[in-house]
């Protein structure tokens, strides 16, 4: 089995199986576990975040909208040495233009490939749908019985975070920004990230599946959210979160630090959320966490279960987070 991954949460998965030997191409995002770096990457980036040249969080958003407006590509790929490497299997997604390569793309690209490859597309929407892509990814590399086992050790992680919350409880409100200018709040597996830490996310809540009941409790699975969506900030600080989650997408956490200090000093509605005010603020390293749908889902589960209810015993060990202090001077 030759395999490439053009997705960061795909390559996790192939390595939590134990398959990267059979790794042959990736991403330029996918850079878990370390030793998949030298894999040769296919896919590079056109837009790029660079503060101090004046590309911000609001100019990647403009971008990216002139992009979408105009047809075009936010990635490139390297057709001739995908071809060369000669893949039995691609793995990628349909669920974000934005976020990695389109799926059209890589299947325009892969009819042409003289080896014919299998392309395997994932488009998971809950923590669940996560955890069945493990399986999907299992079952197209032959490797099935090993995804069941991962998946049950996935599982009993997720209850033991969960024993430390009450389910029945409605618990606080916590923020989530997934983009910070224009606000992004949480959206699909992040929002019952929150729910099942034991907190509420009222500007996009999980809702029940028909038929499903109250679907609380056990029945957790039943509750799913729709996508980000992009919020004033009138109405994101009317929610007056105790906790505040920033995590921007693809942003590492040294940029994430940034975005934070310059919502700090260029936004009184930000200095009077009462998470910044009481110093609950995490900012996380979102091209790492939240953001890929994989099997660090259950890190980030374990995160949230830790920061909502104050156990930072929980929290992985390194875990790319850092709570956060204002820092006046950043700019």
């Amino acid at each position: 089995m030759r395999i490439v991954s053009l997705i960061p949460s795909g390559t996790e998965i192939v390595a939590l199986l134990g398959a990267t030997d059979a790794l042959i191409g990736r991403s330029h995002e996918c850079d878990f576990p370390p030793e998949i770096k030298s894999v040769p990457a296919l896919t590079a980036q056109n837009t790029h975040y660079d503060p101090e040249s004046g590309i911000d969080a609001k100019a990647i958003d403009t971008q990216v909208a002139s992009a979408t407006q105009s047809g075009q590509s936010l990635y490139t790929i390297d057709e001739e040495q995908l071809a060369q490497l000669a893949p039995d299997l691609i793995i990628t997604q349909d669920l974000c233009s934005v976020c990695s390569i389109d799926l059209d793309a890589v299947r325009r690209v892969a009819e042409r490939i003289p080896s014919n490859p299998r392309v395997l597309t994932l488009n998971p929407q809950s923590i669940e749908d996560i955890l069945d892509d493990i399986y999907r990814v299992g079952d197209a590399i032959g490797m099935s019985e090993q995804a069941m086992h991962q998946v049950v050790k996935l599982r009993q992680r997720m209850d033991r975070a969960e024993e430390h919350i009450n389910p029945y409880d409605d618990g606080p409100v916590c923020g989530f920004m997934e983009w910070t200018d224009p606000i992004y709040i949480a959206g699909h597996w992040n929002v019952q990230l929150i729910e099942r830490a034991g907190a509420r996310h009222p500007l996009n809540e999980a809702v029940a599946k028909p038929g499903s009941g109250a679907a609380v409790g056990p029945q957790q699975a039943e509750r799913l959210a729709g996508h980000s969506i992009a919020i004033n900030s009138e109405i994101f600080a009317a929610t007056n979160p105790r906790y505040l989650v920033i995590a921007p997408c693809g942003l590492t956490l040294s940029q994430a630090r940034h975005e934070a200090n310059q919502l700090f000093r260029n936004h009184a509605w930000f200095r009077d959320l009462p998470a910044v005010k009481d110093r609950r603020v995490a900012i996380v390293d979102g091209n790492q966490m939240f953001n890929r749908p994989g099997p660090r889902v259950v890190d980030a589960l374990e995160f949230m279960v830790a920061f909502i209810n104050d156990r930072p015993n929980l929290i992985p060990e390194e875990f790319p987070y850092e709570l956060w202090e204002p820092d006046t001077q950043d700019s």
